[in-house]
């Protein structure tokens, strides 16, 4: 049982840092309890589907004992109270709802999740959600990615892996800025850089 938790914990840990888009999608049949609400916690969006007209069909998030400390994050926090900004209030207000099933609406006005579309509006959400995504130059969503996965306090793991490896070993190393045809070789030129839009 140990081993099972340490792996899930490094795993989880793996996803706190990765220099990719990570989006939690809870629609139909979806399983987020527990663990496995940790793994939309990693991510940084959460899209759950709102069924105002048919509640029983519509999915719920549930919380556990493992979302308060089993699986801590990189910084030292639980995932919970990383996404919350450490709200003793909120916190306490979870726990008494472990083990209840969290609709739509309550998960929203929870802070557990970013945005709850209805059937109606599901599909062009999602949509509009990945074109935006796809928009940005891919060292500015690593850049934003890093940083906006540690908020609240800093630690020393929070400045090496929001800040330090995001910057000097993911961005400034890339061709993009760095390369002929980079933005930092071409400063002050009056010359356009050239991009490659590829994710690392």
């Amino acid at each position: 049982m140990r081993e099972t938790i340490g792996a899930l914990r490094r795993t989880l840990a793996r996803l706190d840092v990765t220099s990719r888009s990570l989006i939690a999608l809870v629609d139909r049949g979806s399983c987020f309890a527990g663990t496995l609400y940790e793994l939309a916690l990693a991510c940084d969006r959460i899209y759950m589907l709102d069924l105002p007209d048919a509640p029983d069909a519509a999915p719920a998030l549930r919380l556990n004992v493992a979302n308060f400390g089993r699986y801590p994050a990189v910084n030292g926090l639980t995932r919970l109270s990383t996404r919350l900004y450490e709200d003793e209030g909120t916190l306490k207000q979870l726990q008494d709802l472990q083990d209840s099933p969290l609709r739509a609406d309550q998960a929203l006005a929870l802070g557990l999740v970013t945005l709850t579309p209805d059937d109606i509006d599901w599909d062009d959400e999602i949509r509009l959600m990945l074109e935006e995504r796809a928009s940005l130059s891919p060292d500015a969503l690593t850049g934003m990615e890093a940083s906006l996965r540690f908020p609240g306090k800093e630690t020393m793991e929070t400045r090496v892996f929001g800040r330090l490896s995001a910057w000097q070993n993911w961005i400034f190393i890339r061709p993009n800025a760095v390369g002929e045809e980079g933005a930092l070789k071409l400063f002050g030129t009056g010359k356009k850089a050239k991009f490659d839009w590829k994710r690392i």
